[in-house]
């Protein structure tokens, strides 16, 4: 089976309902961007390059003005996202607040490859069918809705490993769903359609490939405290919080859009029709066999990059480059480059050398100072990931939530005390939500434009209980899970 996905970063448009006109504040946004501008231009002419303390210097207040007006881009929903960063990461460079070596140079980064051989790879692995099989296997095991849902939710979250994006995990799930349809009573193929994008946006924090947000945050943290995070640590404090979050979502989808006697109502998903509709031959063959076992020795080398010093992007280059060999390999070179959301990657070069330029040039101190809230580590954790949670309302790309938030949480961590790693790391986390609207993220968008999908109201509806839900298990977490395992607040 092959599944063709566009990575754009920005979900599909949602067209209103017919009738219903149009409405937004495009004119007060282009306002406010137009006085920034002025404002920028002002800084260029009268704001002496140094400042004394707490004062922000030229540098600083342009960088500051080109960050808010990329904000604003993000948040007004009008331009591309990709554009936006780069039109603001050129301008930084322009009026010399950016070094133009290191805008040109985050295209190269470390991070940008990894991301690039990750998609090759996931390009193979997908064109085998095995990510449809094992969903074939697991469906097909569940005797109730419960151990259905739970199921569905487990083969999800192991999708993380297999395809480095949240869209193109959802683009696998959808022909499962459609295949699942005529074997399960109406009720519940709604909500199967509503547990698909929820577990597949929560179970993204299970890797550093998950999502670009968390490539971005890596990339800051080691470009502003020398300390990034690994796959294998990404692994070890991710994975857990994954696998919670999702399965505890499953149990929120079931009891608010199910009944009771939906839920006892003994289950049967026929695997051999699954697997006609889904086209996945009977037996496993030898394509699926070099995948399954490529894929287990790149996630085993990630994972254990600290005893054999390999560095993450050189083993997913080796991973792609087998992947699309001749007589080994699954799928063609041009084939696999094909998938590679090159939007992705420029977008998320320009947020890193944006995020640079906010640590450099003093502004997210100056920020951070200005903004902070309490002088404790736990008051400021408190503040941060109720902000991230929420955050996907203004800005709905995860990436550019990163992009925005981190840089500014590292020095108000330093200010406090705290770990900025651990910080960092739960503001990701929590930024994971974006679960309230149809257009705050692509999967969500993907299976709201269903036939036999859920509809907006439903989406409401779960964000009541789950955004606070998810709140608390990452504060949970990271005061009493992560701590055990090396991250400490």
């Amino acid at each position: 089976m092959q599944t063709n996905t566009d990575y754009a970063t920005r979900p599909p448009r949602v067209d209103p309902p017919a009738g219903e006109p149009v409405t937004g504040q495009g004119w007060a946004l282009g306002f406010t961007a137009a006085a920034l501008g002025l404002l920028a231009a002002f800084a260029v002419l009268t704001v002496p390059d140094a400042a004394g303390p707490g004062e922000l210097s030229r540098d600083a207040l342009i960088t500051l003005l080109v960050f808010a007006g990329a904000v604003i881009g993000w948040i007004g929903n009008r331009l591309d996202d990709s554009f936006v960063a780069l039109a603001a990461a050129a301008l930084l460079a322009a009026l010399g607040a950016l070094d133009t070596g290191a805008l040109f140079a985050t295209l190269g980064g470390d991070q940008i490859w990894l991301l690039v051989a990750a998609f090759m790879l996931a390009a193979g692995i997908n064109r085998t069918g095995l990510p449809a099989r094992l969903a074939v296997g697991l469906a097909a095991r569940a005797s109730t809705p419960r151990a259905l849902f739970h199921l569905l939710t487990l083969g999800l979250v192991g999708t993380a490993l297999l395809i480095p994006s949240t869209s193109g995990r959802a683009a696998l799930a959808l022909p499962l769903h459609r295949g699942l349809a005529s074997a399960l009573p109406r009720g519940l193929v709604r909500a199967v359609a509503l547990l698909m994008p929820t577990v597949v946006l929560l179970s993204a924090i299970a890797t550093l490939v998950g999502a670009g947000a968390h490539l971005i945050t890596s990339q800051v943290l080691a470009a502003t405290v020398g300390e990034g995070i690994g796959f294998g640590q990404w692994l070890l404090w991710g994975l857990p919080l994954a696998v919670v979050s999702s399965h505890l979502a499953a149990e929120l989808v079931l009891l608010l859009f199910t009944t009771r006697a939906e839920r006892r109502e003994a289950l049967r998903v026929d695997a051999a029709e699954l697997r006609a509709r889904l086209e996945v031959p009977e037996r496993m063959g030898h394509a699926e066999h070099r995948a399954a076992l490529l894929l287990g020795a790149v996630v085993l080398l990630w994972s254990t990059e600290a005893w054999h010093g390999l560095p993450p992007a050189l083993v997913a280059l080796a991973g792609a480059l087998l992947i699309t060999s001749p007589g080994v390999g699954t799928v063609g070179p041009g084939a696999a480059i094909s998938e590679i959301p090159w939007s992705l990657l420029l977008f998320m070069a320009a947020t890193t050398a944006l995020g640079g330029a906010l640590t450099e040039s003093g502004a997210a101190a100056w920020i951070a100072a200005h903004a902070l809230v309490g002088d404790r580590p736990a008051t400021l954790l408190i503040a941060v990931v109720l902000v991230s949670t929420a955050a996907h309302l203004l800005v709905q790309s995860r990436s550019a939530r990163s992009s925005v938030l981190v840089p500014l949480l590292i020095p108000a961590a330093a200010a406090v005390g705290a770990n900025p790693v651990a910080v960092a790391f739960a503001s990701t986390a929590a930024a994971g939500f974006c679960h309230t609207l149809p257009s705050s993220a692509k999967p969500v968008a993907m299976f709201a434009q269903l036939d036999d999908g859920f509809r907006p109201h439903d989406l409401r509806r779960l964000s009541v209980l789950l955004a606070p839900a998810l709140a608390g298990l990452v504060l949970l977490f990271a005061f009493f899970g992560w701590p055990l395992l090396g991250l400490s607040l």
